[in-house]
C-alpha cells in the first residue's frame, strides 16, 4: 500500500519539476531562436513554464473530482510561497524590496487574493471566473511589458525571471544554444513529463487521503503544495544566498499572481467546479491575510528582515498544525 502511494507522489513530483525545468529551458531557446525579444519571453514564457507543473496538476485534479486538490494546491502554493518560502529566504538575508514591485505586482497580488477569496465564497469557478482571470493576467502581463519597454525591466515578472537564470544559466539570455529541433524536442519532453507527473502526482494524493481517511483539501494544501513549489523554494534560497533578496521577492510575488490569475483561471474553464467550502471558509481567507500581511512588512522599511522572517516561519508551523488531524 505504501508503494501505491509514495512512489506516485514522490515520482509525480520528481517528473512535475525536471519537466518544468525542460519546458521552459526549451520554450526559451525556441523563442530566442526566432527572434522573441528577451523582455517578453521573461514575462510571459518564464512565467508561464514554471507554473505548468501547478496548472497541470490543479486540472488533474478537478477533472478526475478532486477539487480540494485542484484549489488546495493553488491557495496552499500561495500560503507557502509567503510563509515558508520569503520566510526562510529571510532568514539567510533580509528580502529587500524594490519601490515599482511593491507599488504594482504587490498591489495587484493583494487585489487578486481578494477577488478570489470573495469569489469563492459565492459563486462557483466556471467559464465567466476562469475568462475574468485569465483576462486579467494577460491585462497585466500586457500592462507590464508597455511600462518595462519604456525603461528598465524592473518588477516581479523580471525577478522571477532572474531568480531562475540564476538556478539555470541556460535560461539567461544571449546564452550559447542548441538547434531549434533540439530545443523543441527539450520542451516537448518537458511538457510530456509534466503531464504523466501530475497524473502520478494526484493519483497518489487521492490514495494517500483515502487509505489514512485525511481531507483530500488538506492533502492538497499540504503536500501538494509544498511539492509544486518547491522551484520557487529553490531559486529564491538561491537569490538569497547570493545576496538579491529583492530578486526572491519579486519570484515570489510573481508566482502568487500567476498562481491565482492563470492556474485558478485555466483550471475554472477547463474543468469548472466549486472551491470547497472549507478552502473559502478558511484557506483562501488565511490566504489573503498572510498576502496583506507581506505587503504591510514589506511596505515598513521596504525589506523583510531576519526576525520577520522568522515569525512568518513559525506562521506556517501554526497554520500546519491547524490543518493537520
Amino acid at each position: 500500500m505504501l508503494t501505491e502511494i509514495w512512489v506516485p507522489l514522490l515520482g509525480g513530483l520528481v517528473l512535475l519539476i525536471l519537466g518544468g525545468d525542460f519546458l521552459v529551458r526549451g520554450a526559451v531557446q525556441v523563442a530566442e531562436r526566432l527572434g522573441v525579444s528577451p523582455l517578453v519571453i521573461g514575462l510571459t514564457l518564464v512565467g508561464f513554464g514554471t507554473s505548468m507543473p501547478e496548472l497541470v496538476t490543479s486540472v488533474r485534479a478537478a477533472l478526475s473530482g478532486a477539487p480540494g486538490i485542484a484549489y488546495g494546491n493553488i491557495v496552499g502554493s500561495n500560503i507557502a510561497n509567503i510563509l515558508l518560502i520569503v520566510g526562510a529566504s529571510a532568514l539567510v538575508t533580509p528580502v529587500v524590496v524594490a519601490r515599482a514591485a511593491l507599488r504594482r505586482d504587490a498591489a495587484v497580488m493583494l487585489v487578486v487574493a481578494a477577488a478570489f477569496a470573495a469569489l469563492a465564497l459565492v459563486v462557483p469557478f466556471g467559464p465567466l471566473v476562469g475568462g475574468g482571470f485569465v483576462l486579467a493576467l494577460v491585462a497585466y502581463i500586457w500592462l507590464t511589458i508597455q511600462q518595462e519597454r519604456r525603461g528598465a525591466p524592473t518588477g516581479a515578472l523580471h525577478d522571477k525571471e532572474v531568480a531562475l537564470g540564476a538556478v539555470d544559466p541556460a535560461l539567461e539570455p544571449g546564452g550559447r544554444h542548441p538547434a531549434i529541433w533540439t530545443a523543441l524536442a527539450l520542451a516537448l519532453g518537458g511538457l510530456v513529463a509534466i503531464l504523466l507527473g501530475g497524473g502520478l502526482l494526484v493519483d497518489g494524493a487521492v490514495t494517500l487521503a483515502r487509505t489514512f481517511g485525511i481531507s483530500e483539501t488538506v492533502i492538497g494544501l499540504t503536500i501538494v503544495a509544498i511539492g509544486t513549489s518547491m522551484p520557487e523554494l529553490v531559486t529564491s534560497l538561491v537569490a538569497a544566498l547570493r545576496r538579491q533578496g529583492d530578486v526572491a521577492f519579486g519570484n515570489i510575488v510573481g508566482s502568487n499572481i500567476y498562481n491565482i490569475l492563470g492556474i485558478g483561471g485555466a483550471t475554472a474553464l477547463i474543468a469548472p467546479g466549486t472551491v470547497p467550502v472549507e478552502i473559502a471558509r478558511f484557506d483562501a481567507l488565511v490566504m489573503l491575510g498572510v498576502t496583506l500581511l507581506l505587503v504591510l512588512v514589506a511596505a515598513t522599511g521596504l525589506k523583510v528582515d531576519r526576525r520577520e522572517g522568522g515569525v512568518l516561519l513559525a506562521g506556517y508551523g501554526i497554520y500546519l498544525f491547524a490543518l493537520w488531524p
